[in-house]
């Protein structure tokens, strides 16, 4: 008697289901999946099925990274050594072809200095694949130069491009000069490497974050970028960037942190860039220090270096825990800050006896509604706040007849924090205590 037919082997409710509901979906919908994943596995893909064999061409997404990656973003199976990686990208770039990508990111170390140009090449490639978010973070590791991966000196050409994030990037004034991409919008560079760049330079840009990051030493870095409307300077190395005018600036926060002692904006002699030694590198002769109105040579004639740009600013941010003298420096010919409603500062501004730099502030600040001032603590805590209002009726008529809350926050109830208050005290802003506030006051008034 003939046999039947082998009976079928019994299917997985789980797989079955999982297969069905990836059938159901779309091209489009896998793709747009696919682009989460770094670009190895999204490839492997191809094998799951004919449906699947050129899904991965078509992602919207690229994520490159490798064995080497400074923050791997894929499992170590996988992950692939330098030299795999150049293939394995060559090989994927051809048979993508132009489709276009709305982001890319690339994440490795170059090693080796024959990859440079390639990386150079998959960078152009991406930019002509109509990319609006680029990506990189390609270090340098084991170059004795430094950590920096330097693009090409070639500027950037595309009407697609709105976002570029750089991180541990070596930079050229072609590279940033960013007017050949009329729809760019988003910048932000963390451990950037300037000191090749002369200009950043946009006049469609309107958000702007430089983060960590090394200047030009001989020549101040210009930032040009008159469309921003937020911006935010954290710790610059070397030179302090000079900043043009910014006159849809409506947010800004900068900082000169600790690690920015390390720069050539001090001087042995000078508080205020002005030792009166033409031969001082620190103080006179930076071709950068032409911008906003004084001549690069002339030594003893003010130069703004920040606050001219950040004149425009609606609210604004400035912390100084450095040892720089920009800000002395710039304090001498204050522009009028005639938009300012918010302003917070940090010690460096609420020095005895005469509390000069705050009072400044105060006194180019006509519309300024909020100050709020933090004293002597580090990081986003603080143990201690009060609040004072302003009298109108009886102001001084060197600070803002609109200034409604003065906020003071500290760590440490001590001479110092008791001098601050004094200092506002003068200028008819009135604290309302709480007990324990009071007996705080009280207390360190006593131990003075």
């Amino acid at each position: 008697m003939a046999e039947g037919p082998a009976p079928k082997k019994p299917t997985s409710t789980a797989g079955a289901a999982a297969s069905d509901a990836f059938a159901a979906l779309p091209d489009e919908i896998l793709q747009h999946v696919l682009s989460f994943l770094p670009a190895q596995p999204a490839v492997r893909t191809c094998v799951l099925a004919r449906r699947w064999r050129r899904l991965w061409e078509g992602a919207a997404g690229l994520r490159i990274t490798a064995a080497n990656a400074p923050e791997p973003v894929c499992k170590p199976d996988d992950l692939v050594s330098s030299a795999e990686l150049r293939e394995f990208v060559d090989h994927l770039l051809l048979l993508r072809g132009g489709a276009p990508l709305d982001s890319c990111e690339f994440m490795f170390d170059v090693r080796d200095d024959a990859d440079v140009p390639h990386v150079n090449l998959w960078i152009r490639h991406v930019i002509r694949c109509q990319v609006r978010r680029l990506e990189l973070s390609i270090t340098r590791e084991e170059d004795p130069t430094g950590l920096h991966f330097y693009v090409d000196n070639l500027p950037l050409v595309s009407r697609h491009l709105r976002r570029l994030e750089l991180n541990d990037t070596g930079l050229n004034d072609s590279f940033l000069d960013l007017s050949g991409c009329p729809g760019f919008e988003d910048l932000y560079i963390s451990n950037g490497g300037f000191v090749h760049a002369k200009r950043i330079s946009s006049k469609s840009v309107k958000h702007l974050t430089v983060i960590d990051s090394s200047f030009n030493k001989p020549v101040r870095t210009v930032i040009d970028v008159p469309s921003v409307v937020s911006l935010q300077l954290e710790d610059p190395w070397d030179r302090t960037p000079v900043l043009g005018s910014m006159p849809l600036l409506a947010v800004a926060f900068v900082r000169l942190g600790t690690d920015s002692i390390m720069s050539l904006d001090w001087c042995y002699k000078s508080e205020s860039g002005d030792c009166n030694d033409e031969h001082c590198q620190g103080c006179y002769g930076l071709e950068g220090d032409s911008l906003n109105g004084s001549n690069a040579n002339g030594a003893k004639k003010n130069k703004s270096v920040l606050l001219n740009g950040l004149s425009e600013a609606k609210s604004l941010v400035l912390i100084d825990e450095s040892h720089k003298f920009i800000f002395k420096r710039d304090l001498k010919c204050c522009p009028m800050f005639r938009m300012l409603k918010t302003l917070l500062l940090n010690e460096y501004w609420c020095v005895p006896p005469d509390f000069r730099e705050l009072a400044c502030l105060l006194e180019y600040s006509p519309v300024l509604e909020k100050l709020t001032l933090q004293i002597f603590f580090k990081g986003p805590e603080h143990k201690f706040e009060i609040i004072a209002s302003y009298s109108q009726m009886e102001g001084s008529a060197a600070i803002s007849k609109n200034l409604k809350i003065v906020e003071v926050k500290f760590e440490v109830a001590d001479e110092g924090v008791l001098k601050v208050y004094n200092f506002l005290q003068t200028l008819n802003i009135d604290f309302n205590f709480d007990e324990e506030e009071e007996s705080l006051v009280e207390d360190v008034s006593t131990t003075s």
